[in-house]
């Protein structure tokens, strides 16, 4: 990619939050940006989807892409302009919520709706390809099941309630959320020939099931298993879901809403473009469910024309093992690419005292001049699939790390408190893991001089680095929010909001602002701008050196004992930083 176009990003590090990440709304995080101490210290800011109307999934279930105004106002974005900051926002493409005009349209009018082929039935998708079970699913043959990519157990659908009272079963890959009202005996006034004690009995049995998030269908309702199906009638009335609905890409008018929304998106200041769960949109019978070919490349470059007309850079977000490849056929075809191997990578470096998987990678990155935004921490988990090799093969020359690293890695991080996130099979039978929740704090052992020095890596790596909030401050895994938050919620473990209070406190802590020092000179030395040298003397000792023209930028990293110093020349001033 040419470093001169437009579809090249300039050197600087962004901040990665959720407009209530700091304080209670984004006018809080812009306030916190125009501190003298910040000043000058991010150059980007990924603002994270609650910053339009959403209402599942902490943002991923878009409602519409109108700003939210509950944590966003036009004067912020103004702010946020007059400090020069950039903006990158997500098109979500694979979804739409349920609460979505489109999908509400579908619901009001059904057959009748102008956007009854905007989302999948998944009965008409699978028709002749399989056969119905006796919920009038469609189980799909074998053959095709098995290609089928799930992040989820069991099939990705939601049986969705039609005003003339079908119940008809939509594609739903992520997520779905389906809740009850507590039930009286008054709800069952229908169920002819039944005594008080019978309803008290069989609300007792429901309201407990409610509360303890237990199956409905599986309740036993002991001797009253003769009324089951008309009581799960009446509950099933008194449901209320939610659901990220999958879009259907092969609709026209799922196109003209792009175009929509990326025109939008431009007058919201948006430069980079994230597209989420992009790897999924194209579908196909026979074929995989994830990045089939060619189907997602040929969707993947109608969206960068629709981006391009609007001046936005197309960031496409793919988690896929190593040893696919992938990420190196979306950088050969001009992108920008998640580089979602760095944490664990790192992660593995300190503890084990070897950066030989680490040179590897960085290795390649400059070789092949890929593109990437690295991370630490991120509103997601720590990437562990992403280190494999190809099809769950863990032999070292297919992934970053071999098979007994990994499980070293994840053993590590789940002592530490690190909950983990797995993928499944159409049956529901876990294929393999997928990525484990923490905070980058805590999966070091909240070992502040270990935070200190991933950072510093992570500022001298090639790439655009990207700073979760929590990571700047410290942060710890929080369990009482992903416990909170229920089957599902593990990713609450780094997402805890930081008050005005707190952030004062924080600023004054070593670990926070040694970090900012290091921010602010990977942000303005020109010596990022330049050319990048790497050395590997010995595998306890990391030294990385940026030089353009007559600035330079050298890191010392001694992997043994976590100490590491930092000298740079900046218009003929040196200096050098010991931590």
């Amino acid at each position: 990619m040419n470093k001169n176009n437009k579809n090249f990003l300039a050197n600087g590090v962004m901040l990665n939050a959720y407009p209530d990440s700091i304080g209670k709304n984004l006018n809080d995080l812009v306030t916190l940006l125009e501190k003298k101490e910040l000043i000058n210290t991010f150059s980007y800011c990924y603002l994270l989807p609650t910053f339009f109307n959403s209402d599942l999934d902490r943002g991923f279930s878009i409602i519409d892409y109108n700003l939210n105004e509950d944590l966003v106002s036009n004067e912020d974005l103004k702010a946020l302009k007059n400090l020069s900051i950039q903006l990158k926002f997500d098109i979500v493409l694979n979804h739409l919520s349920v609460a979505s005009p489109q999908f509400k349209d579908l619901l009001e009018n059904g057959e009748k709706s102008i956007y009854k082929d905007f989302f999948i039935n998944w009965n008409d998708f699978w028709k002749n390809h399989g056969k119905l079970n006796e919920e009038k699913i469609v189980i799909p043959y074998q053959n095709y099941l098995e290609k089928l990519f799930m992040r989820k157990s069991g099939l990705p659908i939601l049986k969705v309630p039609f005003p003339d009272g079908t119940e008809k079963p939509y594609w739903n890959t992520f997520y779905q959320e389906i809740t009850y009202k507590k039930f009286t005996k008054d709800d069952f006034l229908s169920i002819d020939k039944i005594s008080e004690r019978q309803k008290i009995f069989i609300c007792k049995k429901i309201n407990n099931a409610i509360e303890k998030k237990t199956a409905i269908e599986t309740i036993d309702f002991e001797e009253n298993n003769y009324l089951k199906e008309n009581i799960l009638q009446i509950i099933q009335k008194n449901k209320h879901f939610l659901g990220q609905m999958d879009v259907n890409a092969k609709s026209e008018l799922v196109w003209d809403f792009y175009e929509e929304t990326l025109q939008k998106l431009k007058t919201f200041g948006c430069k980079i473009l994230r597209l989420d769960a992009f790897a999924y949109l194209h579908k196909e019978v026979g074929e995989t469910n994830f990045f089939n070919k060619p189907g997602t490349w040929h969707y993947l470059e109608r969206i960068q024309q629709i981006a391009s007309k609007n001046d936005l850079i197309v960031l496409p977000e793919i988690h896929a093992e190593y040893g696919l490849h992938l990420h190196d056929e979306v950088a050969q075809k001009g992108y920008y690419f998640y580089d979602f191997f760095l944490p664990g990578l790192l992660i593995h470096t300190l503890e084990t005292k070897n950066n030989v998987a680490l040179i590897h990678w960085i290795n390649e990155i400059v070789t092949k001049k890929y593109n990437t935004i690295n991370m630490l921490g991120c509103h997601d988990g720590i990437p562990i699939l992403d280190l494999k090799g190809k099809e769950f093969n863990y032999k070292y020359q297919n992934g970053l790390l071999k098979d007994s690293e990994i499980d070293d890695l994840m053993d590590i991080i789940i002592k530490r408190g690190g909950r983990i996130k797995n993928l499944y099979d159409a049956s529901g039978k876990k294929l393999s893991y997928y990525q484990i929740n923490a905070t980058f704090f805590s999966a070091l052992g909240e070992d502040e001089q270990k935070l200190l020095l991933a950072r510093a890596i992570q500022l001298f790596m090639p790439g655009i680095p990207q700073v979760w909030y929590l990571d700047l401050f410290a942060g710890k895994n929080d369990y009482e929010a992903a416990d909170k938050a229920g089957n599902g919620g593990h990713k609450e473990i780094n997402r805890t909001t930081i008050s005005m209070e707190e952030i004062e406190k924080s600023m004054a802590k070593s670990v926070v602002s040694k970090q900012l020092q290091m921010i602010q000179l990977r942000n303005n030395l020109s010596a990022f701008s330049g050319q990048i040298n790497y050395e590997n003397a010995t595998k306890e000792i990391l030294k990385i050196t940026w030089k353009n023209k007559s600035s330079f930028a050298t890191l010392n990293a001694n992997i043994i004992n976590n100490s590491f110093s930092i000298s740079y020349k900046e218009k003929n001033i040196k200096n050098t930083l010991n931590f």
